[in-house]
């Protein structure tokens, strides 16, 4: 297929790559520019959104909050402006869902369709292709788009409709950042207490405690690797998509909220780019005590 890709940062860059080595042709652009190293595996770097448009026939963003998608479709030299019926834009970044309800209206009109495909799997899933992909959209448009969707993903559903992928992303965030919190308050606890926390922790993987978020970030804890990953920063906008949006709804995210505020002591501590469990380090404060501190 010829396939645009737009957002070539720590995610889009694998992400294009396993395209790319699936042998489809892409068209490229990102800000500040197209990584070398894709250019050089036989992607076509382009000046726009609307090159990128013109000469591909999905096209696929992956960029870092709702503006930069709006920005992306629908600003100066933007996809939109060089679409044509037929095309369909995949929009892969987790952004709001209401917002993509909007997208997706004014990318119809054009003749064209749209898919809503969020992602989970951070940096590691991206280069292995094993990410969490879920999508929104029409089941004709899923179709189509599923042979790109299985080069980067294991695990992909088509939720529903329209927004709903992003929906689902964001029911992902609040699970991750909930389980972020708890294993950092358990490992603290324990490390308090005089316990190893690294044997802690992989005692716990063999129970009903266990989970990839014990298993990857409570090993991050435990070594004092915070470098992202998955910044802090973008998982504040994901909660803060949660909560804006329960507002709306009219509905009490308590937990989400608290997880919000100890990625927001952590930002003021200058981690916004921390790998999201960094949040530990909030509650390291609050105790006064590191996780390997010898007690």
């Amino acid at each position: 297929m010829k396939v645009g890709f737009i957002g070539l940062g720590i995610m889009g860059s694998p992400m294009a790559a396993n395209l790319i080595k699936g042998g489809h042709q892409l068209f490229l652009y990102s800000i500040p520019s197209v990584p070398q190293a894709l250019a050089d595996q036989g992607g076509t770097a382009c000046a726009n959104g609307k090159e990128v448009a013109q000469k591909s026939d999905i096209v696929i963003t992956m960029v870092p909050d709702t503006p930069h998608v709006e920005a992306a479709l629908f600003g100066d030299n933007g996809v939109a402006q060089g679409l044509s019926k037929g095309k369909i834009v995949v929009d892969m970044s987790s952004i709001s869902p209401l917002a993509t309800k909007e997208f997706a209206k004014k990318v119809e009109a054009l003749g064209c369709e749209y898919l809503d495909a969020p992602v989970s799997g951070g940096e590691v899933g991206a280069k292995a292709g094993s990410l969490t992909i879920m999508v929104g959209g029409s089941e004709s448009a899923f179709a189509k788009v599923k042979p790109l969707f299985e080069l980067m993903g294991k695990n992909i559903t088509l939720v529903g409709g329209i927004g709903d992928g992003q929906t689902t992303k964001v029911a992902n965030q609040i699970i991750v950042a909930l389980t972020i919190e708890a294993v950092g308050e358990a490992l603290l606890f324990a490390a308090k207490a005089g316990a190893d926390p690294a044997k802690v922790r992989q005692a716990l993987m063999g129970g009903f405690a266990s989970s990839r978020i014990l298993e990857i970030h409570g090993e991050r804890m435990v070594k004092r690797t915070f470098d992202p990953g998955f910044r802090i920063e973008l998982h504040q906008k994901d909660l803060n998509l949660a909560l804006s949006t329960a507002r709306q709804m009219g509905i009490s995210l308590p937990n989400t909220a608290t997880c919000q505020e100890l990625f927001n002591a952590c930002a003021a501590h200058g981690g916004a780019a921390w790998d999201h469990s960094g949040m530990v380090k909030a509650l390291e404060k609050l105790a006064n005590f590191e996780i390997g501190q010898k007690r």
